[in-house]
């Protein structure tokens, strides 16, 4: 006779009813809580660590993320999502989370706090300096190309449709002629 693994549970099961065994299922006593969704506003929004688009529903209370959870009337993911969108409060609410710019000057060894508009400045300072260096009017051939070769940009699935768009053409008005995209940084 052949006995497989599903024959012995059939046959299992079988002897078991059979044989009057009881299972004794009484219930424990049912004890409420309190949810911790109650008083909080819910938002639908898209993750944003990857370019599938997966929809979550993020519930704030005091302006603070409560829970996060996917969205089950998303096209998309229906109410599925992998472990980076299931962590998605931990962005909002990590005391590791850096909220203040650091800056390490070169050959220093520390890093120090400087404010976000020194740090806007300075960015803007050395990719106008690394433009006005390195930006070509005619190639080789004296073709007029209005680029430069110094300056890549690498995009993130953070954005969407329209803010690629609009962040595509300030690179290209800057003349940069390598961007990319990468979907999971």
């Amino acid at each position: 006779m052949d006995f497989t693994r599903r024959a012995f549970l059939k046959f299992s099961g079988a002897a078991a009813l059979a044989g009057g065994v009881s299972i004794p299922f009484t219930p424990n006593a049912a004890r409420t809580q309190a949810s911790k969704l109650v008083y909080t506003k819910e938002t639908t929004t898209i993750c944003p660590y990857c370019g599938v688009g997966c929809g979550i529903i993020v519930h704030t209370r005091d302006g603070r993320v409560v829970n996060s959870e996917g969205d089950p009337d998303h096209p998309i993911n229906e109410g599925a999502l992998c472990p980076k969108g299931a962590s998605l409060s931990q962005l909002s609410d990590n005391p590791d989370r850096l909220t203040k710019p650091l800056y390490r000057a070169p050959f220093a060894k520390e890093w120090k706090e400087v404010s976000w508009d020194w740090t806007l400045d300075r960015i803007a300072e050395n990719v106008k300096k690394s433009r006005d260096a390195s930006f070509m009017l005619k190639n080789e051939r004296g073709e007029t190309v209005n680029r430069t070769d110094a300056i890549a940009s690498v995009g993130s699935a953070a954005l969407d449709n329209e803010e690629c768009y609009l962040y595509q053409k300030f690179l290209r008005g800057l003349g940069l002629v390598y961007i990319e995209h990468q979907a999971r940084i």
